[in-house]
């Protein structure tokens, strides 16, 4: 039995981010805690992203406003119908959503997700897009188009990040 819910755990990390951070008294309403210097760097940082780096997920490109990632399908990404399964899909899309949401404040977290899922890949290769459609003060929202290899659209998916 679990005697916390999902939110009070979410609000004892945040809380402790902000003690081990003592952002609120650094850096000012809109203020950037941390941007990413170049690809190298951040593709060095997602390391730390073991799931998507093991499911083949990596970095292509970054700017300030959009982020680039591709996974390379294989055998590995099949559902039991020979179909890539959703969940590999949403890896390469959350991917880009961390990548371009930490670039624009580091440390990001998704709050909420969706993901609609469009047509059935072709081709070994998914590609994924993330563009910012909303830069708040506390709030991030961005949008990632997820295409495969073929030019096909495959996926749309949809996150709110919350800016700790």
């Amino acid at each position: 039995m679990c005697l916390f819910s999902m939110q009070d755990i979410w609000r004892i990390d945040y809380v402790n981010a902000c003690i081990l951070s003592d952002h609120k008294s650094v850096y000012g309403k809109g203020e950037k805690m941390s941007t990413f210097s170049s690809l190298e760097e951040a593709q060095e940082y997602f390391k730390g992203d073991r799931f998507a780096g093991m499911a083949g997920a990596k970095l292509d490109s970054l700017s300030g406003e959009e982020a680039s990632c591709s996974m390379v399908l294989s055998d590995i990404h099949k559902n039991a119908n020979g179909g890539v399964m959703g969940g590999a899909i949403f890896t390469l899309a959350d991917l880009a959503f961390a990548v371009l949401s930490n670039q624009i404040h580091r440390p990001t977290v998704a709050q909420q997700v969706s993901i609609n899922y469009l047509s059935m890949p072709k081709g070994d290769t998914l590609y994924a897009r993330a563009r910012v459609k909303k830069n708040g003060g506390r709030t991030i929202v961005i949008n990632v188009d997820v295409t495969d290899s073929a030019g096909r659209e495959i996926a749309q998916f949809i996150g709110s990040g919350f800016k700790l």
